[in-house]
């Protein structure tokens, strides 16, 4: 069904028709980039080697789109008409990399300029068949993709007119095909071409745009967001390592707030993480709240430049299909910690089949999600065996972003709170109460004690997301 779907699309005018083979061109009295200001010396000098050459080079993409908007790029590409064999002649510090898409990376110490060579439409019918440069997938997703062409050919087969900008840094003039600039002008997302036949050879293009439409407050434009409710279910078919990738890219760059409503609001977040997405359905208040305040704290620590890792942000974005899990193990007599693991380990390992998410951050996640089963746990001297444990500040943090997201704990994040700023002999007061307590559930009840000095709390961006040992 969806290769009859694809073929439909498949015209080569249907992808053409937002671009132009002559471009716009925007000379230095038109546009605000100069090769001096925000463009790195590296990028420029691989542009003029090439042009030196004899080839054709631009840098491209989102380090032009940035640079009009006035952003820091991150990054900077370069697309020429060399092949990735001749890039790499020129540059001694130039390395040949990957297979669905050669590139070549130039290393000017930390930095690395990526170099692609003008990519042209992907092959069509026997013409397909016989080409052993690139592969299509039955559904119509590209698998491999090294056909060459010109400069005309790469800026037709680019996704969003936004990212079709070319800019020769010794004219200082843009070249524009696909009015990329009238859109960034207007703050829009477009897809250059038919946006089925776009999403089909490509669904993770659904992901990237609604990330930029994050990253850069811009509406996605009409046509090209009618068919992602639809076609979204494809993501299923993107292997599990990729979309690991991208989730990173979502919610790492600063704008993982806004990410997530796009991603409800379009139907992605659901392929991405299904028992969540349930969870959502399932109890809607507190997943929202939870999620939102783990992302928004993330948001707030990438702003002020802190680091943030990934383990604590699957905890928080998994954790609401947890408890039920959990109770249900329970209900069968097993014990609240082994449900927990149990429980945990299922989980994640169903995670991982749509995002392969690595070993070095599904540990930590099962660290704290236990942990939230020994907190409350404080009596004789495991309070403080707890509080040397590595994966302590990770879980009391988790443990703070539960209770603002809605969890009663009867006191237990204060009571931690308290614990940490308490001397040794507060600290077995502390614990001669919980002993002498009437209450004898697991959270202990604890008689709160109000210290002063301020409270960390959940959103303060002070330790939340960054797990201490990590």
């Amino acid at each position: 069904m969806l290769k009859k779907l694809f073929q439909s699309f498949r015209s080569p005018l249907r992808l053409a028709k937002h671009t132009r083979s002559t471009p716009e061109v925007l000379t230095s009295r038109q546009h605000n980039l100069r090769r001096g200001h925000k463009i790195s010396r590296h990028a420029v000098s691989v542009v003029e080697r090439l042009q030196h050459a004899g080839y054709q080079a631009y840098l491209v993409g989102g380090c032009v789109r940035d640079l009009l908007l006035d952003l820091e790029p991150k990054d900077f590409d370069v697309a020429t008409s060399a092949t990735p064999e001749q890039v790499r002649a020129e540059f001694r510090n130039a390395r040949v990399i990957g297979r669905r898409f050669k590139l070549v990376h130039v290393h000017f110490g930390r930095e690395i300029i990526e170099v692609a060579t003008f990519r042209a439409n992907h092959p069509q019918g026997e013409e397909e068949e016989n080409s052993s440069l690139s592969a299509r997938h039955e559904s119509g997703r590209i698998l491999r993709d090294n056909v060459y062409g010109s400069l005309e050919d790469d800026a037709q087969r680019r996704d969003f007119t936004i990212n079709a900008l070319y800019f020769d840094v010794t004219a200082e003039r843009i070249l524009d095909y696909a009015r990329g600039v009238h859109d960034i002008r207007n703050r829009l997302i477009r897809l250059i071409g038919d946006p089925e036949q776009r999403f089909l050879e490509d669904p993770v293009r659904m992901l990237r745009a609604v990330r930029f439409a994050a990253k850069l407050d811009f509406d996605i434009e009409k046509h090209t967001a009618a068919p992602i409710v639809r076609l979204a279910p494809m993501l299923r078919d993107i292997p599990s390592a990729r979309l690991f990738d991208e989730v990173l890219k979502l919610f790492l760059a600063g704008y993982a707030e806004r990410t997530f409503e796009l991603l409800l609001e379009y139907g992605l977040f659901a392929p991405l993480f299904p028992a969540s997405a349930a969870a959502l359905k399932h109890n809607p208040d507190y997943t929202r709240r939870l999620i939102q305040q783990a992302l928004a704290n993330t948001d707030q620590r990438i702003h002020q430049g802190k680091p943030v890792t990934p383990a604590f942000l699957f905890a928080a974005l998994l954790w609401p299909a947890l408890p039920g899990r959990v109770a249900q193990l329970q209900d069968r007599g097993m014990p609240p910690i082994p449900a927990m693991q149990e429980a945990a380990h299922d989980l994640i390992a169903e995670q991982c089949q749509r995002i392969a998410v690595p070993k070095r951050f599904t540990i930590p996640i099962r660290e704290i999600w236990d942990m939230q089963e020994r907190l409350p746990r404080r009596s004789g001297k495991r309070a403080d065996l707890l509080l040397e444990n590595p994966r302590f500040r990770a879980g009391y943090d988790f443990l703070l972003l539960r209770e603002s997201a809605g969890d009663e704990t009867d006191g237990l994040g204060d009571w931690w709170t308290d614990y940490q700023e308490a001397s040794d002999s507060e600290r077995r007061g502390m614990i001669r109460d919980l002993s002498a307590s009437s209450s004898s559930d697991s959270t202990g009840a604890p008689r709160k004690r109000r210290r002063g000095g301020k409270r960390r709390r959940a959103g303060s961006g002070e330790t939340s997301g960054q797990p201490s040992g990590e």
